[in-house]
């Protein structure tokens, strides 16, 4: 070990220190592992995240979109874009305030549902979590993403 004072300071810019690392790694091969299930519906992983909202709330903004999912609508736009040309959303301005861009599921974008819903429990098994180990998990991860509000 050098004998130079600032050598504990370095030990902050090892990768094995960084909590952030992991957490990138991670979020990379689960989508890997998502996508040989999303490429048989023909969706991404952000189209499918993204449906997953139209699922539950079939209309809303995309504003309130962005939020939901962590995204700006520089990412969103395209995304919407292609679901909207897969004829799974339309996108419309609304009626109170022109300004807003309302995005809602279509007939195609709800039977599409039927297809999506065994993905999770497809993908949950190529997880070594147990059960209470994904819940820790998934508390501390939204702990981290509700630090802001």
């Amino acid at each position: 070990m050098p004998e130079n004072k600032d050598f504990c300071n370095y030990d902050a810019l090892k990768l094995e220190n960084q909590l952030c690392f992991p957490l990138y790694a991670c979020s990379r091969e689960i989508i890997k592992k998502y996508r040989p299930f999303l490429d048989e519906i023909d969706l991404t992983y952000t189209q499918y995240i993204a449906m997953m909202v139209f699922w539950e709330s079939g209309r809303i903004s995309v504003k309130e979109l962005g939020k939901k999912l962590f995204l700006d609508s520089g990412t969103l736009t395209p995304v919407l874009k292609s679901l909207e040309s897969k004829g799974l959303v339309t996108r419309k301005r609304s009626t109170e305030d022109e300004r807003v861009l309302m995005v809602e599921i279509t007939e195609l974008g709800q039977q599409l549902k039927e297809k999506a819903v065994t993905i999770p429990p497809r993908v949950g098994g190529c997880i070594a979590l147990e059960p209470e180990e994904a819940m820790t998990l998934y508390r501390l991860l939204y702990k981290i993403l509700n630090k802001d509000e």
